[in-house]
């Protein structure tokens, strides 16, 4: 065995071992921490002793992981009516919230995409771009940027997974190309084979910044601002916050891979001429690409319909009328809904619920119990009795400087768990410690929804950090010492996008 199989087998072993480790913390911590939760603040209501107790053991199990995530929502969720934090009826109904139908309608059209290859003809088609194939370090690129596009319109986690398969193909091809045997490294294990790994993870996180729909994480920040504000920040301004911090953290992610990792070699023989040939043998769009494609694009089209009639102005009262029926939701649900009537081929729908099954259904339960969990700390008043507790114990008097523990907390807590979770706990503290200190909750729930999802160190991070981990072509220490640096430049990127324009647009609540 090489030096360099050796250190990834123990990579994998010490990874294993930390999970295992991480589990037990959580399994021996849980029932003490919930009773203290429940004992000791004798001062507060039984409702949010109760639900203070519910939330430790949500934040220590999806922080250990000890049980799946989606099965500690769920377990969680259950506990506050026996708790008794709040009736059934009232605690369930969050998951009649309009955001909980957007996930469904986006996964259907997003695995839709998938079933019909059109992922991949994307890729493959902008791989095949003059020049793009031919260089180590356009091609990384161009798998950062194929992944952060693809992300936009599919979950990160099915960005990765559709990727990874191509990119072992080139870091093969290329390391028999590139490798040096007298080093004893296997030809795939080289400094380009990771760079280029890690640009499809840190590509696939950075794409799934740009809108409130296109990661899970955002859903559930925007959702739980929603339950906990009574307003949803609109599409455009989300955009036009994210847009600017999309390209300059592409940029400055790019950057540390290159640094960090730089290729053995600049030229890859051809590699534009490899590209093309996986893509020609797509051959044209087939019926059924072409209509989950019209369906897409008819989706994000009414989608941005009531920001364009906002921004000019319209006072038609008929316009108005029509528009304000365009819910996200509903748009998405009607539109991927006519996928399983269109016919693909052979009489055959576009799509079938069998493809639809499979898409993740944990993670919708876990939008609802996050929506939830938010709902009811504005509820029970927990919200307003942790944000003055905090207040008052950190000193926090600023928007700048509430960001910044903000960014900060949400980006450790993503090291440890998923950005997912990290944003369902670290939302709903930040809002009420802006209330409490006097300055608008939206701009510090941004940043911290943009903190948890800029993990990069570790594989349990993100999915995509997990996907490209498993394949055995990144170093652990080279995926910590890589996203270290990555996430000590996405601070201040954070605070520049979130604070500088997002105050220059006026986000705020009405």
């Amino acid at each position: 065995m090489t030096t360099t199989a050796v250190q990834t087998h123990q990579d994998v072993e010490r990874a294993s071992r930390f999970d295992i480790a991480r589990a037990r913390v959580g399994l021996w911590a849980v029932v003490p921490l919930m009773l203290l939760a429940l004992l000791l603040p004798a001062d507060l209501p039984w409702d949010q002793r109760a639900m203070l107790a519910v939330l430790s053991f949500v934040v220590l199990f999806w922080i250990t992981e000890t049980i799946p995530i989606p099965v500690t929502a769920l377990i969680g969720i259950a506990l506050l009516v026996i708790l008794g934090v709040a009736p059934a009826a009232e605690v369930y109904s969050a998951f009649g919230s309009p955001t909980v139908f957007l996930v469904i309608g986006a996964f259907i059209l997003a695995r839709a995409m998938t079933v019909h290859g059109l992922d991949r003809r994307f890729a493959l088609r902008v791989l095949s771009l003059p020049r793009i194939g031919d260089s180590t370090i356009l091609t990384a690129l161009a798998f950062m940027v194929v992944a952060a596009l693809l992300a936009m319109l599919v979950s990160a986690s099915a960005t990765a997974a559709m990727l990874l398969p191509i990119g072992i193909g080139v870091v093969r091809t290329v390391g028999d190309l590139i490798h040096d045997p007298s080093t004893g490294v296997k030809s795939y294990q080289t400094r380009f084979s990771c760079m280029l790994m890690l640009a499809i993870a840190y590509g696939a996180g950075v794409g799934s910044v740009l809108t409130p729909i296109t990661g899970i994480a955002n859903v559930i920040g925007r959702g739980t601002v929603e339950e906990m504000t009574g307003y949803q920040i609109p599409l455009f301004d989300w955009v036009a916050i994210s847009g600017p911090y999309v390209l300059a953290l592409g940029a400055v992610m790019f950057l540390a891979l290159w640094l960090l990792n730089r290729p053995e070699t600049r030229h890859i023989p051809n590699g534009t001429e490899s590209f093309r040939a996986s893509y020609a043998e797509l051959g044209g769009m087939t019926r059924g690409e072409k209509i989950v494609t019209a369906v897409f694009v008819a989706t994000v089209v009414l989608w941005t319909v009531p920001g364009v009639v906002s921004a000019l102005n319209v006072t038609d009262p008929a316009v108005l009328a029509v528009v304000s029926k365009l819910n996200e939701g509903s748009v998405v649900l009607v539109l991927s809904g006519l996928l399983f009537l269109l016919p693909a081929a052979k009489g055959l729908p576009t799509m079938e619920w069998s493809e639809a099954a499979k898409i993740d259904w944990g993670t919708v339960v876990l939008v609802g119990v996050g929506l939830t969990i938010g709902a009811m700390m504005k509820a029970t008043g927990l919200a307003e009795t942790i944000g003055d507790a905090v207040a008052d114990a950190t000193g926090v008097n600023s928007t700048i400087l509430l960001c910044l523990v903000a960014i900060i907390l949400g980006m450790v807590i993503s090291e440890t768990t998923s950005n997912t979770a990290s944003v369902g706990i670290v939302v709903p503290i930040v809002i009420p410690i802006a209330v409490a200190i006097g300055v608008d909750p939206l701009i510090p729930a941004m940043a911290a929804i943009f903190g948890g999802n800029a993990g990069a160190m570790l594989p349990v991070s993100t999915p995509p950090n997990a996907i490209v981990y498993g394949s055995g072509y990144v170093p652990m220490l080279r995926m910590i010492r890589t996203g270290l640096v990555a996430d000590l430049l996405t601070v201040p990127l954070i605070i520049l996008a979130v604070v500088g324009v997002g105050t220059a647009i006026g986000l705020a609540l009405p």
